[in-house]
């Protein structure tokens, strides 16, 4: 509901990152343990048999291998699981403020348990295993270009050249690559000219992604019934060009619902133009009025 979401509340510290702090930290313990233990004992003696998604594990009954999987990394790529872990600190910290502590950790896990299942599900039949972050961080920046479409952000191009470029273009180039390279190859057991990337696994967790944004998270915004609902936002409805910043100022709201219903929906597109930190302390009480009208229906 509304008022569950971390902007509605009493807190309005926007630098939520407890959650991130334990993903990135447990993505690191596992890397620098199974580091140490191939290194000093062997690959046999590394943390594959125990976490490591493949076919045969499921088979076995092994199904905490579907979130496992995404804590696990090669030992011999550190720039993979580096690169993992900016994608998840970056962009995970923007979406925290909207999701909230649960819904980010759950959207977290359901994508790599819908990319599990479906890496599983086109291999069913082979011998191969599934290891690492990708289908989360794949879902990260799913869900990031459904709430910011048009926001541009820069990405640093082979780490050392900068690109401006808007999230829905990341986005299709990431949907596009990814089902060119389950048909043409990941299906027909050939090897990917894009690495050896899980295809299957990615197109799972953006699938878990837009399935939260499509159908909870834009719901939740649909309240419906009579004329105190508070509709969908314009800012996801259209998904236009990100305007101007709006202008902070103070209404005295009341018990008009029409009027609380139009100025969330200002404060609502100023949040996704220029995030949380930019509202004023009126707005951010006309937020609290909304949230107090909900909880009394």
């Amino acid at each position: 509901m509304l008022q569950d979401r971390p902007y509605m509340s009493d807190n309005y510290d926007r630098r939520q990152t407890s959650v991130l702090t334990w993903l990135i930290s447990l993505i690191v313990a596992v890397y620098v343990i199974e580091m140490a233990l191939t290194r000093f004992l062997g690959p046999r003696f590394g943390l594959d048999g125990a976490m490591a998604l493949s076919v045969p594990a499921l088979k076995a009954g092994h199904l905490w291998t579907l979130l496992t999987y995404g804590f696990l990394h090669d030992p011999s790529n550190l720039l993979q699981v580096v690169s993992y872990l900016i994608v998840i600190y970056f962009v995970g910290r923007e979406l925290l403020p909207l999701l909230g502590t649960r819904r980010f950790a759950g959207l977290y896990a359901a994508s790599l348990v819908a990319g599990g299942l479906f890496w599983s599900a086109v291999h069913w039949r082979g011998p191969e295993v599934l290891y690492g972050a990708s289908a989360a961080a794949s879902a990260l920046v799913i869900l990031y270009a459904c709430f910011y479409p048009n926001r541009e952000i820069t990405l640093l191009l082979f780490f050392i050249l900068p690109v401006n470029v808007r999230p829905k273009i990341v986005a299709y180039v990431m949907i596009a690559l990814d089902l060119c390279g389950l048909v043409f190859y990941e299906v027909l057991g050939s090897a990917s000219p894009f690495g050896s990337a899980a295809h299957s696994a990615h197109l799972g967790g953006m699938a878990a992604a837009w399935v939260y944004f499509r159908y909870l998270h834009q719901a939740e915004w649909s309240l419906g019934g009579g004329g105190a609902a508070i509709e969908l936002p314009r800012w996801v409805k259209q998904q236009s060009s990100a305007k101007a910043p709006a202008p902070a100022f103070s209404v005295n709201v009341g018990d008009n619902r029409s009027h609380l219903k139009a100025e969330v929906d200002r404060i609502l597109d100023k949040i996704n133009s220029d995030g949380f930190g930019s509202l004023s302390a009126a707005e951010k009480k006309v937020l609290d009025e909304a949230r107090d009208l909900i909880g009394r229906r």
